[in-house]
């Protein structure tokens, strides 16, 4: 993807019960909004969910993800036919779609294909990018007492065995991402980033999507909808430490975060 580092992803989720976003984007006129803001407050990568994996989701079925992701990815089409596109998705069916279909760029696998098993060859086959999430069990059981003995050195040597098998199937764009949040305790999160330099071994783009999540709001006791500020000052440590990919719901708010630590960077 011919993108500069580093990029802003805005999410775009079309669920009803995502953790921050959950239910506010269903009409055409409100998907085409959102998306024309993100894209003009600066995000290079559109991402669009229409499943939702926050800790303990409820399961829909792959035919009503499709619905829902489908319908979204024709309103982006017909209204911004040069968004970069990803999808976040662990099922291979629902990639298929997307890819053959609305020529959608990215494939955003919070599963990193442990959750079906064709994914890595639908990805191949359409020469796509993939987001190599790690991720330790479900989205329903994942923060049931998640434990590492290292989690640094866990997931980067989970990431690396991942990356061997998507370069045998033929995926050779591979994103990575921590996957923070993701059957990781909140000292577990702050271990990768704070350490997120580490992952410079796997020799890949990081991506980091910290944004509004608990890791940040519940140690001050606020909530997802009050925890800008403290996704800002996460996102900073994130850029630090190298950061490629921000994914983020408030895109102006980052792109105005990456200024200043460019300012900072340059300024040495």
């Amino acid at each position: 993807m011919p993108l500069v580092s580093p990029v802003l992803m805005g999410i775009l989720n079309v669920t009803p019960d995502s953790f921050f976003d959950g239910g506010r984007y269903h009409t055409a006129e409100e998907i085409r909004q959102k998306v024309g803001q993100m894209l003009e407050d600066g995000a290079g990568i559109i991402d669009i969910g229409g499943y939702s994996s926050r800790p303990g989701a409820v399961h829909i079925s792959t035919k009503e993800e499709i619905t829902r992701v489908g319908k979204c990815l024709g309103i982006v089409k017909k209204w911004f036919p040069d968004c970069v596109v990803s999808v976040d998705t662990f099922r291979s069916d629902v990639a298929e779609m997307a890819l053959k279909h609305y020529g959608a760029a990215l494939i955003n696998d919070i599963s990193g294909g442990d959750l079906d098993a064709k994914m890595m060859e639908v990805v191949a086959r359409h020469k796509a990018a993939y987001v190599l999430m790690h991720m330790q069990g479900t989205p329903q059981n994942m923060q049931q007492k998640p434990a590492y003995r290292n989690v640094v050195t866990e997931v980067i040597k989970a990431l690396q065995a991942k990356i061997v098998m998507l370069e045998a199937a033929g995926v050779n764009d591979v994103i990575v991402d921590p996957g923070f949040g993701f059957g990781k305790s909140i000292p577990h999160n702050y271990a990768l980033l704070t350490q997120l330099k580490m992952f410079n071994l796997l020799q890949k783009p990081v991506l980091v999507g910290i944004s509004r999540k608990s890791m940040l709001h519940k140690p001050l006791g606020i909530s997802a909808a009050d925890s800008l500020n403290v996704t800002t000052s996460g996102h900073v440590l994130a850029l630090l430490g190298g950061a490629d990919i921000l994914r983020v719901h408030d895109v102006k708010a980052a792109r105005e975060c990456i200024h200043i630590v460019k300012l900072a960077k340059t300024s040495n």
